[in-house]
Parts: structure tokens; C-alpha cells; sequence
């Protein structure tokens, strides 16, 4: 029986993980579920920002210095748009929109979100299995001192400077799991289970608020690590620290151990940081993913974690 490795993900620092793993392990025994809270239309195009970096970043096709986005990206149409008064907030580079137009003209042809990434997968001969959470619409709704935020208004144009209260995803509950999700979760191939360092509250909660995907976490036989996005008291990228601590918690290991409690049976941590009283099984590398080198390491200690609690 071939073994399978399942991410749970978010888009820069999941797919990061997700391509680490390429490195030391088949890609396509790399099975990847991917956040969709982050998905909205824009300028009447869908739009699925983490499963698109994923997409990039595997067929290496990513802008390594900006973290998102396609590498030598031309901006003509943000050019034209803003010269016409149009929104400009959200980027969208010339290359770019190739993907939110096709996507945009199958899904009103009545494919499903999961065949259509499937399909770019394989364009550009990504191995991985790339699932969209759920082909159902949910969306990521941030409470904040301005009133509430979708998800993009929250992150890209007001670039989390709002004041965070809560977080809910809209839909969540009348979504389904998109097929293969609970699959790989529950397959008997299935060697590990990773929830990627992306960020605990906007990326990896939604995902877990699809009926069906937590239940499937809980029961699996396979072990399921996280990687720590958390490292010496500090977020490794994005708004976690800042949001977590407007949520009333602690930027700390520990916190991370709490909010995943009864789902995760290890966490991987970072060399200089302390995991001794977190009240689960841990293991210490260099998490930082700064090279492929890097990736590749970090992918070795999770998997290695995974190993020692089967």
C-alpha cells in the first residue's frame, strides 16, 4: 500500500510546507486541503487566493520575493483599470487572471470548484492532489471595531489594521466536505495527517469548520501534527500575532497546543523554543522556510514527529 501524507493549508506558508514535502516524499503521494474561506468575486471573477498560491508554488510558477502572485507578472490591466476609476485594491496581475477567468467560466458552466482546479493541476503537471475544502460557498467574516469585514476587505485592502472581535464563516454549516477531502483523511494509506503553519484563526479554522472534517481529524488512526506558525513569541508571517492577541490570547506555544487540542497528537516547534509543558508530544527544527533546503527540513522533522507516534 503506497502511503499518502494529507496537509491541511492555508496559502503562503502551507504551500511552503506543501512543496517541502515534494522534496522528500513523491508528489503524488502528497494530498493537500486547501482553505476556501478566503475565496470571494471581484470585479465579477472568482477568485480562490489560497488554492492559487498553492497552484503556483508547485508548478514553481510563484513570485518568491512578494510571497503571492506569479513570478514575472506584467500589470497592464491594473494599469488600465485604475485609470478608469476602478478598483484597485486587490491586485490582479496580466498572468493571473487567466486563472480567475477560466475558473470563473467554468464554475457558471456548472463545474464544480474541485474538477476545476484538478484541471489547472494538471495543466502544469502538479502531482499533488490539490482539494478545495468544500465546493460550497464559505466565507471568512471578520468582526472588527469597523463593523464586519470580509475576509479580503479585512487582509488586503485595510491590511489588518482593523481591530479583530470574532471570526465566523458564513455557509460553513450547509457546506460539504468537497469529495476526496474526508477520503484522504480517513484512507488507510493515509501515514500522517499535517495541519500547515498557516494561520491558526483565518486559515486553518475554516477549513475545520466544514461539517464532517474535524469528526474525520479526531477518529483518523493516522497521527496528525501541526507545524507551529509561532516562533520565539512571535508570528512567522502574517497578522497571527497581532490577532491573537486582540482575541485576548497569549502569542505563545501553548496557545497554539489549546486551539488545536483534541485534533493534533504532536506539534513541531522551532529549536529555541520551549516545549516541555505544552501537554502534547513535540519536536524542535528550524521552521523557518526561507529556501527549498529549508522546506525540505522542516518537512523531514514533521514527517519524522509523525513517525514517532504512529
Amino acid at each position: 500500500m503506497t502511503e499518502k501524507i494529507v496537509v491541511l493549508t492555508g496559502g503562503v506558508g502551507g504551500a511552503k510546507l506543501v512543496l517541502g514535502l515534494c522534496q522528500v516524499m513523491p508528489a503524488d503521494q502528497v494530498v493537500a486541503i486547501v482553505n476556501t474561506g478566503d475565496d470571494f468575486e471581484h470585479l465579477g471573477l472568482n477568485i480562490s487566493p489560497d488554492i492559487d498560491t498553492l497552484l503556483y508554488t508547485l508548478a514553481l510558477k510563484a513570485d518568491r520575493e512578494k510571497g503571492w502572485g506569479r513570478a514575472d507578472e506584467s500589470w497592464n490591466f491594473m494599469a488600465a483599470l485604475r485609470s478608469l476609476g476602478g478598483e484597485d485594491w486587490f491586485q490582479l496581475g496580466d498572468g493571473d487572471l487567466v486563472l480567475h477567468i477560466l475558473r470563473t467560466a467554468q464554475l457558471r458552466a456548472g463545474h464544480a470548484l474541485s474538477t476545476v482546479t484538478a484541471q489547472f493541476a494538471a495543466a502544469w503537471n502538479i502531482g499533488v492532489s490539490v482539494l478545495p475544502m468544500s465546493d460550497d460557498p464559505v466565507a471568512t467574516i471578520v468582526t472588527t471595531d469597523e463593523g464586519d469585514l470580509a475576509f479580503q476587505r479585512y487582509f488586503v485592502e485595510r491590511r489588518c489594521m482593523p481591530q479583530v472581535s470574532a471570526i465566523r464563516f458564513e455557509g460553513a454549516g450547509m457546506a460539504r466536505a468537497a469529495p476526496g477531502v474526508l477520503e484522504a483523511i480517513t484512507d488507510p494509506a493515509t501515514s500522517a495527517i499535517v495541519i500547515a503553519p498557516s494561520n491558526p484563526y483565518l486559515s486553518i479554522d475554516p477549513i475545520l469548520s466544514v461539517p464532517g472534517i474535524s469528526d474525520a481529524l479526531r477518529n483518523s488512526v493516522a497521527p496528525v501534527v501541526a507545524v507551529s506558525p509561532i516562533v520565539g513569541g512571535k508570528a512567522v508571517k502574517g497578522p497571527t500575532a497581532k490577532l491573537m492577541a486582540e482575541l485576548g490570547q497569549s502569542v505563545s506555544l501553548s496557545t497554539i497546543a489549546r486551539h488545536y487540542e483534541g485534533l493534533i497528537d504532536g506539534l513541531l516547534i522551532d529549536s529555541g523554543d520551549d516545549g516541555s509543558a505544552l501537554g502534547v508530544a513535540s519536536a524542535a527544527t528550524d521552521i523557518m522556510m526561507n529556501s527549498l533546503t529549508d522546506r525540505a527540513r522542516v518537512a523531514r522533522a514533521t514527517l519524522a514527529l509523525a513517525q514517532t507516534l504512529r
